[in-house]
This record gives structure tokens, sequence and C-alpha cells, in this order.
């Protein structure tokens, strides 16, 4: 007999990705962007957070909310495997879930508490689009949460890409968003099965339209478009 049990949203992301396409595939690769932890009314109690400032990095337990009518199968194609062979949703982190849950452990950079949305929290190296619901956030333990000997199956470290973004194109983005935009581009945002040189890929990111190519490990910025 099917289970189910109600999950309450306690707060939601706000970050540089209004899309998914373009988001990095895990948290903590690019840690030079920043995204914000906006509370819901009943959870912005300064009590909530006590102790917390003592820890450097957050687990964060959120919905794939852009996904909740896909439904889901028992295997599925990940990008790490070029999108051509299937493995078992339990041994992905595809977002076509039974319980469409993600988990990330991301930087606790701050917190900030006197903001008219009460508590906020400033973290780095999320995987996670813009408006994203909230369920859970658990201190990450070091010496529990950390195993150096683990192996990582399928999921070998990516190659990057050696990133071109033209001068003439860059200072259209704002200097402090550049460097994150570079590590961003680098980690490959295509999908697995698209690799032609002539096609321009396009993405959102922080309130601009990036759209570039990839021609054997290069990847060019052609157009950086304020939206």
């Amino acid at each position: 007999m099917s289970k189910k049990t109600e999950i309450q949203i306690i707060a939601h992301i706000k970050s540089d990705f209004p899309d998914k396409f373009g988001i990095p595939r895990q948290s903590g690769l690019v840690n030079e962007l920043r995204s914000y932890i906006i509370f819901e009314p009943e959870f912005r109690n300064p009590d909530c957070l006590r102790e917390l400032e003592g820890y450097s990095h957050i687990w964060l337990l959120w919905q794939f909310s852009a996904n909740l009518e896909a439904g889901w199968s028992p295997t599925v194609r990940p990008p790490k495997l070029g999108g051509n062979k299937r493995v078992g949703v339990f041994a992905s982190r595809s977002p076509f879930r039974p319980n469409p849950i993600g988990l990330s452990a991301v930087k606790l950079e701050s917190i900030e508490f006197d903001t008219p949305q009460g508590p906020v929290l400033c973290i780095s190296g999320a995987d996670i689009m813009d408006g994203t619901p909230v369920f859970d956030i658990k201190p990450y333990v070091p010496y529990a949460d950390c195993h150096p000997e683990a192996r990582g199956g399928y999921a070998v470290e990516s190659v990057s890409l050696q990133v071109n973004i033209p001068e003439e194109k860059l200072i259209k983005l704002p200097q402090e968003l550049h460097q994150g935009l570079n590590s961003l581009l680098a980690q490959d945002p295509r999908p697995g099965y698209q690799h032609s040189a002539d096609r321009i890929y396009g993405l959102g990111f922080a309130g601009f339209d990036i759209r570039f190519s990839v021609e054997n490990d290069t990847l060019t910025v052609k157009e950086i478009i304020k939206k």
C-alpha cells in the first residue's frame, strides 16, 4: 500500500539561474556564485539559526519543482554517460525521481539577520534554480559527512573546458560576475549528448542571456545580452 506524507516548505532559493539549463550539475563545482535562502514567514525566528554560524557548510534538502509533472522511471540516462546508457534511478542524481527531492552541500558564507525578509542565509556553490522550495537545512559535520576514501562509480570528475570570452562581450556583465561565469562555463553546460561545433547554445544567468558555442575543448561566448 502506498503511503504519503506532507513536507512543509521552509524557504526558497534566490539564485542567478532562472532556468534549469546551465545550472552546475553538482553543488560545490562553482564556488564563486552566491545564492540566498529566504525563509517563509513562520520560520523567520532567529532562534531557528542559533549556533549555525559555527558551521562552514550546510546540507540543503530541496524540491525539483520544475519536474513535478514529469513523473519518474526505474532507469534514467545520466549526462555523465552522454545520455546513451541507462542506469537505475537510485544509482543517479536525476531529477526524475519517485520523490523529487534534491540534496546539496553548500558553503555558508554569512547569515544576515537584519533584512526586510528576516534572517537570510548567504551561500556559495549551490546547484539550484531560482525560486526552488527548500524542505530542510542541516549542518555539514566533517568528521561524519566527509569520506575521502569513497568510490564514485561512473560519476568521474569532468574535464574542464577552456573558456574564451571576448573583452567586448565581457564588459556587458558586472565585474563581480566575471569569475563565476567563467567557472560555470568551464564545467560544460551542454547536454551530454550534444557536441555539435556549429550549434549556438544559450543559458540564463543573473539577468543575462549567455550565448556560446563549443569546438573541441574550447567554449567561446558569442553574445551576452541583458534580458
